[in-house]
């Protein structure tokens, strides 16, 4: 399990991960790329799907669902088990620092709070081959409900680090991730949801959820 005990990150400033200019210059995305992308696509899926492949709307609704759902759950399993995993080596150090470390040591840097959209589009690509395999032509209604999720996710995962709290039902989502990063990087490992963390018992530990709702303070200073 990892540590609780967690470092103070830094809410300025964006570090260098490579020596090379074009490595470098491909880890800063602007979030609007990626959801215009995505959603793009799985719109087109959609279309195809009803409209080429003659799939009814319930069933691409379905499908729709199916695939956002699943989504959700992969978001959890890559970030307990991925992002964070045990850096038992120094290679392993790097990868989990390249990929998600760098993200908790500076949660306000805007252009790194998204996957580069070429690498994002390789991996749906390798999801779409997966699930075409798997489940036919149903793969384009599903792999639509997927990407989409994927584009909340994004969409959710930018406004909790570059907006403040908002004074609705929403605020839950920015408590939950903002525990993860100030207080139990070992839970809430959910972002569009709490979800799995319910689930699989990784939920915030009752002390800080009730700490925090004693004191009725937001954990992140900048957003109080």
């Amino acid at each position: 399990m990892e540590s609780t005990k967690l470092k103070r990150p830094k809410h300025k400033g964006s570090p260098k991960l490579f020596d090379n200019p074009i490595l470098e210059k491909l880890t800063h995305t602007h979030i609007s790329m990626p959801l215009i992308i995505f959603s793009v696509i799985a719109a087109a899926l959609v279309y195809y799907g009803i409209f080429e492949k003659g799939f009814s709307t319930p069933s691409m609704i379905l499908l729709f669902f199916g695939g956002l759902l699943f989504f959700t759950l992969m978001e959890y399993i890559m970030h307990r088990y991925l992002y964070h995993i045990p850096a038992t080596s120094e290679r392993k150090r790097k990868i989990s620092y390249t990929m998600h470390g760098v993200h908790h040591d500076y949660p306000k840097d805007k252009s790194r709070l998204a996957m580069p959209p070429l690498l994002s589009l390789i991996v749906a690509s390798v999801f779409f081959i997966i699930y075409r395999a798997i489940l036919g032509e149903y793969a384009f209604g599903f792999l639509a409900g997927f990407l989409m999720g994927y584009a909340g996710y994004l969409a959710v995962h930018y406004s909790v680090h570059a907006f403040r709290v908002p004074n609705n039902f929403l605020k839950i989502l920015w408590h939950h991730h903002s525990i993860h990063h100030y207080r139990e990087s070992d839970r809430a490992f959910g972002v569009s949801s709490p979800f799995w963390d319910v689930i699989f018992s990784t939920m915030p530990r009752k002390d800080a959820k009730n700490k925090r709702q004693e004191t009725n303070v937001f954990i992140d200073p900048e957003k109080a």
